[in-house]
């Protein structure tokens, strides 16, 4: 029970470190946002809203200010199942990508910040 209470209170720690450390947005122009919109429609993150490596993903995607829709995997069963069964493990963060057709599952937070910024920076 103590260890329990510890673990809440470190991931509203994270979360409030979070809040008041936020990076600023990248400045586009509206053409070139336009363009990262259409590209990041395609792209969802399941996650868990205290988890530092969610928290470390979710940071690069609004420094790159990209509308990616994120998915809550603890809160939400439906995002949960969908995470279970189709991406093969609740183990989070994890982008999927649909593209050309085909749904990619990429787990590992430094491999999804890497993608991020590679194809949005």
């Amino acid at each position: 029970m103590l260890l329990k209470a510890l673990r809440i209170g470190l991931g509203q720690l994270i979360i409030f470190i979070d809040f008041i450390t936020r990076p600023r947005p990248i400045q586009r122009s509206a053409q070139a946002q336009a363009v990262v919109n259409q590209a990041a429609a395609s792209l969802s993150l399941y996650q868990f809203r205290a988890c530092p490596f969610c928290v470390r993903t979710r940071r690069t995607i609004r420094q790159l200010n990209l509308p990616i829709q994120l998915l809550d995997a603890m809160n939400d069963e439906v995002a949960r199942q969908t995470l279970l069964t189709e991406g093969g493990a609740i183990k989070v963060p994890c982008l999927r990508i649909e593209e050309n057709g085909s749904t990619t599952w990429m787990y590992d937070s430094k491999v999804i910040i890497a993608y991020l910024q590679q194809r949005f920076a």
